[in-house]
């Protein structure tokens, strides 16, 4: 079994390196609702949960080094949306929730969770 390379993860790199593009660059220069609204939405799941699995691992909350299964891609999206879309907007006066940034996050981990599966939804 290849061990999942956490921080080091092809995907993982990817959707940081975009997500610092889209940051700095891209949705100033090229603009447009996609990349000033739900593109580092998109991004969540494949730049974030890595690094959290990572965590788990050390900390020994997690069993192995195998990619991510569908059941921790699950319980991350559905603990960042509620912790980002409606818990915070009621800390945070920047804040606010948006069901669009749920379906974002959700079609990010959907590609994060078959890319990490070998393409496959089971």
């Amino acid at each position: 079994m290849k061990r999942f390379g956490y921080l080091r993860d092809p995907l993982c790199v990817t959707a940081c390196g975009l997500y610092v593009l889209n940051f700095f660059w891209l949705r100033r220069s090229v603009g447009g609702p996609l990349f000033r609204g739900q593109f580092n939405d998109l991004l969540l799941i494949p730049a974030a949960l890595p690094p959290a699995l990572w965590v788990q691992r050390k900390l020994g909350l997690r069993p192995d080094d195998r990619n991510p299964r569908w059941s921790e891609i699950a319980l991350h999206l559905v603990a960042w949306s509620v912790a980002a879309e409606m818990v915070a907007p009621h800390l945070f006066a920047r804040a606010t929730g948006d069901w669009r940034d749920i379906v974002a996050y959700s079609f990010g981990a959907v590609v994060a969770g078959c890319w990490w599966q070998g393409g496959s939804l089971s």
